[in-house]
């Protein structure tokens, strides 16, 4: 199970604690929550706010999301951030009562991708909800205290629950190499879409174009800073086309794209429009398989990158957030309680899509 704890049970001072769990497809029940042994080197956290991801989203409709499969009942839920409650023996960072953002997942410290520093790829990683691991849509959970950052006193418990995302754009960021005098085409205006572009203009890129298929959600990227945007179709034979209306707004070439969804024709088209030299950075993880334009990309050097989560992205969140470099409470468009009716109202407000971007639990 990992640190995520199992069902039923009671918490150490008597106060039942309960968690959104996940029973099959279309099948969530608030449902007491037993947690693990506080050891020497953890805390426990009543959390406060937990955001809703598309991978949440995706195992509540479908029980998988790629090679990960829930064959058991599994608590939901990895953006988060909370209160400290209690702390293990050997903890002198943190004290009852810090607010703190938590960083999801646990890696083993010990494999050479561990040792080498990029422990988000680490084979034996322990991510809250990731079968089987449980998630931290629950009252509190016991996590590694090293994996809890304090917020600074200017940011909120919701913007502590949004560096899970953020720390995607920035880890995108910083494999791509942003800086300013990188050109930014963002595939994509969903939630990574978004946070990506935050992300590459704290960076400091000095023009970012933004593509989608959907008005309103173009709308919003412009409104949170991109300098253009285009729409797109979902029609293959558009690419040429597109890439054409891509450069115009760009003005100058595009040195980095990043696609946040992950199509064959959202790849073909970054592909395209990156410059000779350049790099596209696949951040969304749409489809397994791809037909792309591989052969012409190479013979213009254009660097294919990917990224898998984010490694060492805590501190520089916050940072962005104390400084007032990156606002990311735009991005949080619905607010629900923790009942069952509002936790079931919550995930199909965020299934559906259409003007809510980031769904957030309070609890």
């Amino acid at each position: 199970m990992g640190k995520g704890g199992q069902s039923h049970g009671e918490i150490k001072d008597g106060e039942e604690n309960m968690a959104a769990w996940l029973l099959g497809v279309n099948n969530l029940k608030i449902q007491p929550f037993t947690l693990p042994p506080l050891g020497p080197n953890d805390v426990r956290v009543r959390m406060k706010a937990v955001g809703i991801c598309g991978s949440d989203v995706h195992f509540l409709k479908a029980m998988r999301l790629a090679d990960f499969i829930v064959k058991e009942p599994m608590v939901l839920g990895h953006e988060c951030a909370g209160i400290i409650e209690e702390v293990g023996s050997g903890v002198s960072t943190l004290v009852p009562g810090d607010r703190v953002a938590l960083e999801p997942g646990i890696s083993c410290w010990r494999c050479n991708l561990c040792i080498e520093g990029r422990y988000n790829l680490c084979p034996e990683m322990k991510f809250f909800a990731t079968p089987p691991v449980h998630g931290s849509l629950a009252n509190q959970v016991v996590h590694p205290a090293d994996l809890c950052f304090k917020l600074p006193e200017n940011v909120s418990l919701e913007e502590g629950a949004m560096c899970e995302p953020l720390s995607v754009g920035v880890h995108a960021c910083r494999r791509a190499n942003i800086g300013p005098e990188t050109n930014v085409l963002i595939m994509g205006a969903g939630p990574i879409g978004l946070v990506t572009m935050l992300a590459a203009r704290a960076f400091g890129t000095p023009r970012i174009v933004i593509v989608d298929v959907d008005d309103h959600r173009l709308s919003v990227a412009k409104n949170l800073g991109a300098d253009e945007t285009v729409k797109v179709s979902t029609n293959v034979q558009d690419i040429g086309e597109e890439v054409a209306q891509i450069h115009k707004a760009m003005i100058g070439g595009v040195d980095v794209s990043f696609d946040c969804v992950g199509f064959s024709k959202t790849m073909s088209t970054a592909m395209r429009a990156t410059r000779a030299g350049g790099k596209v950075c696949l951040v969304g993880m749409g489809h397994t398989e791809m037909t792309v334009p591989l052969t012409p990309a190479a013979a213009r050097e254009v660097d294919i990158i990917g990224i898998f989560r984010y490694k060492n992205t805590w501190p520089l969140c916050l940072e962005f957030l104390r400084s007032g470099k990156i606002d990311v409470k735009p991005l949080i468009t619905h607010r629900f309680g923790f009942s069952q009716r509002e936790v079931e109202e919550a995930f199909e407000t965020s299934a559906r899509g259409g003007t809510a971007i980031k769904v957030m639990f309070n609890l």
